[in-house]
């Protein structure tokens, strides 16, 4: 199993975001994964113009790394976003990411992944923000096993009073993916969202056959 870390701090290898999530992955590994960690600020993803473009033949009209990102996260068996708190939300640069995860959205590509969120904050909001995160995760069809946040109050080292606790998440991502992971809340919003996504994917069945016969084929359109 292959289990990708996406890291969304601009701090990218002095991060204390990033420490975190390296623990998730450290605690995947030890139950067998085998993992990966992406620094999207060492990377260029454009932000999002709304042209609508990918929803014609799925391709962003801006050559940069983003379609690499996807296929690596389309390559995982388990996917994790981490990212600082910057004024109650995720860094820019990870929404920026986000925004352009719109087509893999609509189109629900990582359906049947597992995944869990990562945030650090000086004070608050990071709970909010592994919430957010991880409701990106379901927007993807990804079953979130959960997350974790800490509040360093500005010591960095704090980080590492949560590791084993973060470990334990990697371990419970990996087990998911190994044995399977089931919840309710989730399974009702990601069946919503992809209702609601059905009419797009039917709309345009004549520029993008082969992903309206993805859906045919998984039972989603009949």
């Amino acid at each position: 199993m292959k289990i990708l870390a996406l890291n969304g701090s601009p701090r990218t290898t002095r991060s204390t975001t990033r420490r975190l999530a390296q623990f998730v992955l450290d605690g995947a590994a030890e139950a067998g994964a085998e993992i990966e960690m992406i620094d999207l600020c060492d990377l260029c993803v454009t932000p999002c113009t709304a042209c609508e473009g990918c929803a014609f033949n799925g391709i962003c009209v801006f050559d940069d790394d983003m379609p690499a990102i996807v296929e690596r996260m389309k390559e995982a068996d388990g996917i994790i976003f981490a990212s600082p708190v910057y004024i109650d939300n995720v860094a820019g640069q990870m929404k920026i990411f986000f925004d352009r995860l719109a087509d893999a959205i609509h189109y629900q590509l990582l359906a049947g992944k597992f995944g869990c969120s990562v945030a650090s904050t000086h004070t608050s909001g990071g709970d909010e923000v592994v919430s957010y995160q991880n409701h990106v995760l379901n927007y993807l069809a990804v079953v979130s096993v959960g997350g974790i946040s800490v509040a360093t109050g500005g010591d960095a080292d704090t980080v590492e009073v949560r590791e084993e606790d973060a470990r334990a998440l990697g371990k419970k991502l990996a087990g998911a993916i190994a044995n399977g992971f089931s919840d309710p809340k989730q399974d009702e919003e990601i069946t919503g969202n992809r209702e609601f996504f059905r009419d797009l994917v039917i709309e345009n069945k004549d520029f993008r056959p082969g992903d309206y016969e993805r859906w045919v084929q998984l039972g989603w359109i009949r």
